[in-house]
């Protein structure tokens, strides 16, 4: 299986991108990760209903064919570690590849929402574009660590 990171906004801060690439280093070839960036639209005073319309265009068009996605939504299932690494371990019996999709700074427009199977939220606190695209990467290893019974998470 294989998991695609979908994320608008390419100017992160040189930690966020080292972090986000150490963690997608680490992944085991049975779960790797691709990230995929999303240039996000320039603000020019449009609404925010304006900008994520335009983002979920370049989204879509950037979205493999046929893969599960996965919305990363304040709204969405709060899950803990090890419920991620149960969704996980679904989702690779499957054997179908899983994008995850990082809305910009407004959020994911609706038909990106409605597409998706299913929505995570990473916290119930607002967070920084470049500290949702480490935690995810973060804990999309630590959730397959957890499935390996890898010693790097501890319950």
């Amino acid at each position: 299986m294989r998991l695609t990171i979908l994320a608008v906004g390419d100017k992160l801060p040189s930690w966020a991108d080292e972090a986000t690439a150490e963690y997608l280093k680490r992944m085991p070839r049975e779960a790797r990760v691709d990230l995929v960036v999303v240039k996000p639209e320039k603000r020019a005073s449009q609404s925010a209903q304006t900008l994520k319309q335009a983002e979920s265009v370049r989204l879509l068009e950037k979205l493999p064919a046929g893969m599960r996605l996965v919305a990363l939504d304040e709204h969405g299932r709060q899950v803990s570690t090890r419920e991620l690494a149960d969704l996980l371990a679904r989702w690779m019996e499957s054997g179908r590849d899983t994008c995850l999709v990082i809305g910009g700074a407004d959020g994911l427009a609706p038909a990106i929402l409605e597409k998706a199977e299913m929505a995570l939220s990473l916290s119930r606190l607002t967070l920084p574009h470049a500290f949702a695209r480490v935690l995810l990467a973060e804990q999309l290893y630590r959730a397959v660590s957890l499935l390996n019974n890898h010693p790097y998470h501890r319950e």
